[in-house]
């Protein structure tokens, strides 16, 4: 049986996790429109440089830091749920030998 400070110390670590995704996710969010922001306004539109566009180059830390961040979701959200059905499924197994 799991005691009530097991399953407090339990939420307390997801909901850690948690937090740290959402924060990981806000600097992703701000870095980037910093880095989109650098491309705008050095003539990437090409509304500053006589029409000219120059290529969007913020395209490769935008997917490659969002490859970490997805992979950073699944482990705050749902690799939780999935670990205890395997815990579950483990206990159950070793209950039954």
């Amino acid at each position: 049986m799991v005691t009530d400070e097991e399953l407090r110390k339990k939420a307390e670590k997801r909901a850690e996790e948690k937090v740290d995704f959402l924060i990981h996710f806000t600097m992703y969010v701000c870095v980037n429109a910093l880095l989109v922001g650098i491309w705008f306004f050095t003539g990437g539109s090409g509304w500053f440089s006589g029409g000219e566009r120059v290529f969007p180059w913020f395209i490769f830390p935008l997917f490659g830091w969002g490859i970490g961040l997805v992979a950073h979701f699944f482990g705050a959200f749902a690799s939780p749920k999935l670990t205890d059905r395997f815990v579950e499924k483990e206990y159950e197994r070793l209950k039954r030998k």
